[in-house]
């Protein structure tokens, strides 16, 4: 890794830039073809959006601090209040101290979000963006698939219907496999991998805990203490890949989320104008792109799947 820039002239590393860069292209024509507008989210942002813990801080001008966005979805929200269904593709960054093959502190996501959309909208979105960028990958890079030695019966398993669990079922799918998660706990990697290892494709896990999940998830109308959000969790052992929901779209209930999760209201005032000034149920989701290209390449870490990797202690080349 301290010679990134000449291993990158490597037979492996040309070819897994080549099968990014299908999945990139195959990304952008999924919804540029399915009537969604690209809207460019801003990078510098003044408040959080996964969480406070997680944020780069950056000194602006005049003794302004402003934060690398998480994420581009509260104002991709804005932008389908506008213009309906649209998409956000850039960088992003999390300052987690995580050292896993699964974790980048600066990574590329496609966020794409939906007016007039539901929990069922996400899913059935999600799982057509998935089973497209397979197909393309195995239509167009099977050379370099074949440097990669990787196993394409694997790829040719994702199609739809994906199947589909609630977070109640994973939960006791994975206390019956030995793990010691309780009901209310969020999924860490090694969960995720054993609930992944029942299914020979992607499996859309449902209804997490709310108070696992972020403030603007919508509260399930049955049981108010689950969210309606939903993940994918690729598998092979290559966990979450996609993660999204339903957005909280009444104006009370957003200000009480807000207040409970102890956030800086001023910070959200635009968010919340959101609500005030007409609203609709909508609904979105974020794919990282280097997680589903290590999955569609099959490769053991997620540095290799972008060209100057940034991890917690690699910021070189």
């Amino acid at each position: 890794m301290d010679h990134r820039h000449l291993w990158l002239r490597s037979r492996r590393q040309f070819a897994i830039a080549k099968i990014r860069h299908e999945v990139i292209k195959a990304t952008r024509d999924f919804f540029d073809d399915n009537g969604f507008t690209l809207v460019d989210c801003p990078i510098f942002t003044p408040a959080a959006c996964e969480g406070t813990t997680t944020l780069f801080e950056v000194d602006y001008f005049e003794d302004e601090k402003v934060y690398l966005t998480q994420s581009g979805q509260l104002y991709n929200e804005a932008n389908a209040m506008a213009f309906g269904n649209v998409y956000c593709f850039g960088p992003t960054f999390r300052a987690e101290k995580s050292k896993t093959r699964r974790h980048l502190t600066e990574f590329w996501m496609v966020e794409p979000e939906m007016a007039y959309a539901t929990l069922e909208d996400v899913k059935s979105l999600a799982e057509g963006l998935v089973c497209f960028i397979a197909q393309r990958v195995l239509a167009n890079r099977r050379a370099e698939l074949a440097i990669l030695e990787r196993d394409v019966t694997k790829l040719e398993s994702i199609v739809g219907p994906f199947p589909r669990i609630s977070y109640d079922e994973a939960v006791l799918i994975l206390q019956r496999k030995g793990s010691e998660i309780q009901w209310g706990s969020d999924f860490g990697g090694t969960d995720e991998t054993l609930l992944a290892e029942e299914f020979d494709r992607p499996v859309l896990v449902e209804k997490y805990p709310a108070q696992v999940k972020a403030f603007y998830f919508q509260p399930d109308a049955e049981r108010p203490e689950l969210a309606l959000g939903v993940d994918m969790l690729a598998p092979e052992g290559y966990g979450e890949i996609i993660g999204g929901g339903q957005r909280v779209h009444d104006y009370d209930l957003l200000l009480k989320r807000i207040e409970d999760h102890k956030l800086p209201k001023e910070a959200f005032e635009w968010y919340l104008d959101l609500r005030r000034f007409g609203s609709v149920p909508h609904a979105g989701f974020g794919m990282g792109i280097e997680r589903c290209v290590a999955w569609m390449c099959g490769l053991e870490h997620i540095r290799e799947t972008i060209a100057y990797p940034r991890m917690l202690y690699r910021t070189r080349p």
